[in-house]
């Protein structure tokens, strides 16, 4: 029995990125040709010419409010899926509202890689306790467990002690849901003498698992869980392997991390937004914007896995905030940056003195020509329609966690 999924898992990184870099001209011409949103929002670009990185990072992102402003005026899904309806095996709508659809391929949601690298394999029984209604959420790891030929428990959420009363009575070997819901259902599960000693595996997601408590069920119930990260957007976009060093990058799909309001990407290490193409037929979605802040991790796993990796789920990158009234975006602050080409990177501090809310522009330039300030603060002021201070630091001075602003107001 392969410790690997397929080849794909050891696969060069150079043979992974030429691979991924041949598909994307085929796959932009396809979401061209086969949506109306595509075909609008690349009606001037050549797919042909799409073929790296750099040419990608060209395209413009579409964002969250975007797909719900389409969805609005164009229902179901804003004419972004290259499949019609009817010919779909599921469609969902999630919180926003945003709906989501699910073609009829195996392992849609590409989540089986995922399962495999935390140890799920034909003959597991897999106690799937997310959310089986309207959302998509456990049908992305249901799909994955049973293409691996492991048979599910269809749990879903709430009705902690039943779950455990069918945990025990089955005897599942794998869980799959929150790390929160872990937690207590273990708990509960001892509370009631429920022998759940068969749960040897488990695959967590949709909330944080800091290492304290991933520790305390390593502890406690003796296994340790593995992370996976994906949207109901995009499917399983990165996951963890038994090495636990990062998320490792999921196939079927090129992810950039950008600076927050821009589509530039960013030097390795460097935290941004998460953004996505899908190598999909049915749902298309190139460039899109997930809103979570991560940063590219360097070299390989030692699980042996060779995608490259991200070092998982770091916060929102949606940092809007308000300030006296008004919204300040970062993709406002970005325009400040590209206006001032000195400006190497940026932050807004918001703080509030005698209930009053004050913000500094804190600019790294590389010389010392303080008459840049004044300049700066002119387009702030003009971009976000707000005065503020500006201060000019050094190259290096402010930290390099993705934020553009950093709102320091104390609301209790």
């Amino acid at each position: 029995m392969s410790d690997y999924f397929d080849s794909k898992d050891t696969m060069s990184e150079d043979s992974r990125e030429a691979e991924l870099m041949a598909s994307l001209p085929n796959q932009i011409a396809h979401a061209k040709a086969n949506t109306s949103y595509f075909a609008a929002l690349f009606k001037e670009i050549d797919p042909l010419a799409i073929d790296s990185r750099e040419a990608l990072a060209q395209l413009p992102i579409t964002y969250k409010s975007d797909l719900v402003d389409a969805q609005t005026k164009q229902p179901p899904f804003g004419g972004m899926n290259a499949t019609a309806v009817g010919n779909l095996i599921r469609v969902f709508r999630s919180p926003g509202p945003i709906c989501e659809p699910e073609g009829k391929s195996d392992d849609f949601w590409r989540g089986a890689r995922a399962l495999h690298a935390a140890g799920v394999r034909k003959g597991d029984l897999v106690h799937n306790s997310f959310s089986y209604h309207l959302t998509p959420g456990a049908w992305l790891l249901d799909s994955a467990a049973r293409s691996l030929g492991a048979a599910v428990f269809p749990a879903g959420v709430g009705n902690t002690d039943l779950q455990v009363e069918a945990m025990a009575h089955f005897q599942a070997n794998v869980f799959c849901g929150t790390p929160d819901f872990l937690k207590i259902i273990m708990e509960r599960a001892q509370e009631m003498q429920a022998d759940v000693s068969s749960v040897k595996k488990a695959i967590v997601g949709g909330g944080a698992l800091p290492p304290s408590l991933r520790q305390l069920i390593k502890d406690q119930f003796g296994f340790t869980p593995l992370q996976n990260y994906g949207t109901a957007d995009l499917g399983i976009i990165a996951y963890e392997s038994p090495a636990m060093d990062g998320m490792l990058l999921n196939e079927g799909a090129i992810v950039e991390i950008v600076r927050p309001g821009s589509g530039e990407p960013v030097a390795e290490g460097e935290v941004g937004e998460v953004i996505v193409t899908l190598l999909n037929k049915d749902y298309p979605l190139t460039r899109f914007a997930t809103g979570d802040l991560s940063a590219a991790l360097p070299g390989q796993s030692p699980c042996g896995r060779t995608a490259r990796r991200i070092k998982g789920w770091m916060g929102r990158a949606d940092q809007t905030t308000k300030i006296r009234g008004m919204f300040v975006r970062p993709t406002q602050l970005e325009k400040v940056r590209i206006a001032h080409p000195e400006i190497l990177k940026l932050r807004l501090t918001v703080t509030s003195e005698n209930h009053r809310d004050q913000f500094t522009v804190a600019c790294e330039i590389a010389n010392d020509d303080q008459s840049l300030a004044e300049k700066i603060g002119a387009t702030v002021a003009k971009s976000i329609n707000l005065s503020g201070s500006i201060s000019l630091v050094k190259p290096g001075s402010l930290p390099s966690d993705g934020k553009v602003i950093d709102d320091a107001r104390s609301y209790e």
